[in-house]
């Protein structure tokens, strides 16, 4: 403002004081952060960036099934309510008694029917050598027949002539016959041999058969005895334990849920918002029970068809009054490793999950 030194003089005029240069670079600066704060909270370019949003979204992992094989009571229950256990770690034990009488019964009787094999063989053997025994005995005899037929040619020259006498050739002739009949005989007699290595030889096929059948049951009774140790599958974070001791429990009953380290995300978008998703675009996760910690991941794959038909009742708008309701098509949403907040998720968390679809996979 300026005063008036004398009469006549014009009125005062209220100005504005000038702001240094300073100061104004100030105010454009909180001005534009303020307006970059209201963006980025409603998700705005450019920090929406292209990206789809959805808060139906979860924590998903493995939970497996842990339950018996075998039928029996429960001797021991080694772990306890949200125990991290290992591979092959034993989680129940089933009483064994009778198992291992199975198992002691099925080596019996494999060594039973090992026996009878043993046995089996052996009489092989000796019918190899009454084979072998006939077929001698056959050449003999029909050496003995050569022989005879010999002396029965002579007889017939030496008869002709008077030098033996027909009662001496009858006799030639006799002894003739009798090495026929003998051929005759060791040559049944070596078919017999035969037949009963044949026989010996079959029986020897059925008994290694019951062998391996015994093998078999041996191995089921150890299978079984084995089985009465329930162990964890793999390595994770036991749930509740419902088995308790003395308990009568039955194959396939759940004892125990075992829930694996692995974790990911299932974000169930809009039919419309999935026109730009696909596999290896960069997402973010937001979780509630992390006070709404930001973890990284990335899209591995989009579900093959909407919730509606993986539904055990499907919905039916062939009658009546239709109204169009969005579909939702799941995409599944990897977890970036080297993550420290990652290890502090578990299956059934709510999030938010957001995909950038600009961009792809930088």
């Amino acid at each position: 403002m300026t005063n008036a030194s004398g009469p006549g003089a014009a009125p005062p005029v209220w100005r504005p004081s000038r702001h240094r240069p300073v100061t104004i670079a100030v105010i454009v600066a909180l001005t534009l952060a303020v307006v970059l704060a209201i963006l980025a909270a409603w998700g705005l370019p450019p920090f929406g960036g292209g990206g789809v949003a959805t808060e139906n979204a979860y924590v998903r992992g493995r939970t497996t099934v842990i339950a018996p094989q075998v039928s029996g009571y429960v001797t021991e229950v080694v772990v306890h309510d949200y125990d991290t256990v290992s591979r092959d770690q034993v989680l129940v034990r089933i009483d064994d008694r009778v198992y291992a009488a199975r198992v002691a019964q099925a080596r019996a009787n494999l060594a039973a029917q090992e026996a009878a094999l043993a046995n089996a063989v052996q009489a092989r053997a000796a019918r190899a050598a009454g084979v072998q025994g006939q077929s001698a005995g056959l050449t003999s005899a029909q050496a003995q027949l050569l022989r005879a037929r010999a002396d029965m040619a002579r007889a017939n020259d030496l008869v002709r002539d008077g030098s033996i006498s027909v009662r001496e050739r009858d006799q030639t002739l006799a002894a003739l016959r009798a090495a026929e009949a003998g051929v005759r005989q060791a040559s049944a007699l070596g078919e017999i041999a035969r037949q009963d290595l044949r026989t010996v030889e079959v029986s020897k096929g059925g008994l290694e058969a019951q062998v391996e059948g015994a093998r078999a049951q041996l191995r089921l009774a150890e299978i079984d005895l084995e089985n009465t140790r329930v162990r964890a599958p793999e390595a994770g974070q036991v749930g509740e334990v419902g088995v308790r001791l003395g308990q009568y429990v039955t194959n396939g009953v759940q004892l125990v849920s075992l829930v694996p380290a692995e974790r990911w995300v299932i974000a169930n978008y809009k039919e419309a918002q999935t026109r730009g998703v696909y596999a290896g675009q960069r997402a973010l996760l937001r979780v509630d029970a992390l006070g709404g910690a930001k973890l990284k991941g990335h899209v591995e794959r989009l579900s093959p068809a909407a919730g509606s038909e993986f539904a055990v009742l499907k919905p039916d708008n062939a009658t009546g009054n239709f109204v169009k309701v969005p579909q939702r098509i799941g995409v599944r949403i990897a977890i970036d490793p080297g993550q420290p907040l990652a290890a502090a998720l578990r299956p059934g968390m709510s999030v938010e999950a957001r995909v950038y679809v600009r961009g792809g996979g930088s």
